[in-house]
């Protein structure tokens, strides 16, 4: 698999990980767009709503506001709290902030300590696995309710296309990377069809919970918590919850300890609610504008820009410049009802990369006008006063009129026979 597309899998397709580990005999489908995320609080807070039992927790935005929710959790009972930086990329436990501070989640029970922490943690940056080499600013912090833990399991419910609906995914051994469970103990990894008509039934919440090796009056606490999930997951319309871990309490609770929620972006118009708590601060400013112009952008770390239609030739186009030597710049594609405006708004986008120094346009068109792109371009390279080398490679519906427009602009567009030819001609402009 080339770098490229690897680079795609990794970012844009992690909410198909799990379909993938379970779906082994179906193709692998990446939908280019940015995804919902929720903060680990906005998804607790779901779970609330559906009265799935969770940690009680505060979210606080000032180191004195964190000692008071603190107190306040501590003065109901609790024994020990957990403080948590809330970003979106994982790894925070063995990360590391900006001030100094080792680890973005701290268990102590003073309030006093929980104060300090957020004094090093608010307003800093948090370096984990999963972030760039400058982190995230950490602007939330979760102080909650620390709960010990006598067994960890993992449950999930994600829709699978197998199945053509959604399916349970369960295991009794939780807490750690369900991938491995499933390489070296797939004994332990349960699957369960759901009638999506019907909804879940009583014996298989049961029987889920007999698997996950719950018993006595924890199974069926832990089926009541599997039946609450699961409506949780059609009333929001979720592709996945998952729960890692799902656990035992020494007090015999049945409590989901972390959850991650995918949802359907085609249900937007029907959670607009959800939809609105999502958090833009952490992505990057190039591929917020491109999804708010109805384009897939993603950025990579090359120095030719791609302008493409269609996923697919996207790819293909980044490991063929990749081939003839260069380095894609980023993943761009205009879909296939591109419109005059978001060719421009494309060019924007991509001259707005500091490290672009070169342009390849590679259209196909198959239901996409040529002469619209086209124009694009012309409009583009007249407003946006593009000087760095330019290589257009254009096919399909209306070319010929298409490559007369872009020759009557006068531009120095470097036109381009074919695939290949286009990818050559745009890494030589950058030796030359």
């Amino acid at each position: 698999m080339a770098g490229s597309f690897r680079q795609i899998m990794v970012k844009y397709a992690a909410n198909q990980r799990l379909l993938n580990l379970f779906d082994k005999g179906g193709s692998s489908h990446v939908a280019c767009r940015r995804w919902l995320n929720l903060q680990e609080y906005q998804s607790k807070k779901l779970m609330e709503n559906f009265d799935v039992n969770v940690q009680r927790f505060k979210v606080v935005e000032s180191a004195a506001d964190a000692k008071n929710a603190a107190q306040h959790i501590l003065d109901t009972n609790a024994k020990e709290l957990v403080v948590k930086a809330m970003i979106l990329a994982g790894g925070r436990g063995k990360g590391k902030f900006s001030s100094g501070l080792q680890g973005g989640v701290h268990l102590t029970t003073d309030p006093t300590k929980v104060s300090d922490l957020c004094k090093d943690m608010l307003g800093y940056n948090l370096v984990t696995k999963q972030t760039s080499a400058e982190g995230v600013t950490v602007k939330k912090i979760m102080v909650a309710e620390a709960l010990d833990i006598t067994r960890e399991t993992y449950f999930a419910i994600l829709m699978d296309r197998s199945y053509m609906g959604p399916v349970m995914v369960g295991s009794p051994a939780g807490g750690m990377d369900i991938e491995e469970v499933a390489e070296k103990t797939p004994h332990l990894i349960f699957k369960d069809p759901i009638d999506i008509d019907q909804g879940i039934q009583e014996s298989q919440a049961i029987k889920m919970a007999e698997n996950l090796g719950f018993a006595g009056e924890k199974l069926q606490k832990a089926a009541e918590q599997i039946t609450k999930l699961y409506k949780l997951f059609i009333s929001v319309d979720a592709t996945q919850v998952e729960i890692n871990p799902l656990g035992e309490t020494p007090e015999g609770d049945v409590v989901c300890f972390d959850a991650k929620v995918n949802f359907d972006d085609n249900a937007e118009f029907r959670q607009k609610e959800i939809f609105m708590m999502d958090d833009k601060s952490e992505s990057d400013p190039k591929e917020v504008v491109a999804e708010e112009n109805g384009l897939s952008y993603i950025s990579m770390d090359g120095n030719i820009a791609c302008l493409v239609n269609g996923a697919g030739l996207a790819m293909a186009t980044m490991d063929i410049i990749q081939h003839c030597g260069g380095r894609p710049a980023n993943f761009l594609d205009l879909g296939g009802g591109v419109q005059e405006h978001q060719v421009y708004q494309a060019f924007k986008i991509v001259l707005s990369d500091t490290k672009v120094e070169a342009i390849l346009v590679n259209i196909f068109g198959g239901i996409v006008d040529c002469k619209i792109i086209a124009n694009g371009i012309v409009k583009a390279g007249k407003e946006l006063n593009i000087s760095m080398p330019l290589v257009v490679r254009l096919e399909g519906m209306n070319v010929n009129e298409a490559k007369e427009i872009l020759k009557e602009s006068n531009l120095p567009i470097v036109s381009a026979n074919d695939f290949g030819d286009a990818a050559e001609k745009v890494v030589a402009s950058l030796k030359s």
